[in-house]
This record gives C-alpha cells, sequence and structure tokens, in this order.
C-alpha cells in the first residue's frame, strides 16, 4: 500500500514532506509556505510541541491547547508575498477547512512570517 500523502495537501508522503520539519531533530523550514504548512499538519496531527517551537518569540503563548474533537481536513493556499530564501518577511494565506462531529467550517487567514537567525517562525495572522 502507497504511503498516505502529507496532510498539508501536497503529494508528497509526509515522511518527505512536513514531517521532516516537525518533532525535536525536525529541520528548520526553508520559506514561509513551508513552515505554514508544517504548521497546519502539526494541528491536523496534534503537535503543539512544534507549533509552540515555531511561533515567534514576541507572540507565541505561554501554553496551547488544541481542541481534540476538530479535525483538520484540508488545506488551501491562496496567495504567499515574500517568504522565499533570501526573505527576512513573508506572508501566506490560506483556508484551512476543518469538522467538528456533523460540523464543518474554514479558518481563513493572512498569517504573517519572520525569519530570525535563519529560521521562519509563525508571527501572527489576520482572521478574513
Amino acid at each position: 500500500m502507497p504511503p498516505r500523502p502529507c496532510p498539508c495537501g501536497l503529494p508528497e508522503p509526509f515522511a518527505s514532506c512536513c514531517g521532516r520539519y516537525l518533532g525535536e531533530s525536525g529541520t528548520p523550514a526553508p520559506t514561509a509556505e513551508a513552515l505554514m504548512r508544517s504548521r497546519y499538519t502539526a494541528f491536523a496531527r496534534g503537535d503543539v510541541d512544534h507549533l509552540l517551537r515555531t511561533w515567534h518569540p514576541s507572540t507565541r503563548p505561554t501554553t496551547l491547547t488544541l481542541d481534540p474533537a476538530l479535525r483538520w481536513t484540508r488545506l488551501e493556499v491562496l496567495d504567499r508575498v515574500g517568504g522565499g530564501l533570501f526573505d527576512t518577511d513573508g506572508t501566506v494565506e490560506f483556508r484551512a477547512h476543518h469538522r467538528e462531529g456533523p460540523t464543518t467550517g474554514v479558518l481563513h487567514e493572512r498569517s504573517r512570517f519572520v525569519r530570525d537567525a535563519g529560521q521562519w517562525f509563525y508571527r501572527d495572522g489576520t482572521v478574513r
């Protein structure tokens, strides 16, 4: 049976896609979009450590509790500005689809990222 595609929506298997960025020994994401996709995957998999580790210290909460009943089902990347290999900031707009029991919903956000000491961090976002 072939490996399942990564939760972030790209066709690669988890291990060679977002999986390489998650976990204590994960490598830093090379772009703001790659970080955003890995953070979506972390929400989908319940990986609070990755979410906190990749949140910029200036805006990071001290704790984060995920709702175990909320299931993230699909990610759509709508736009990206900056956030490349040689940028210091970037913005990624996305829609993250979710389900809680029979109810479905969409989180539409424009997230801001900053690269500090060569590593991308989520700074904040504006819900649309």
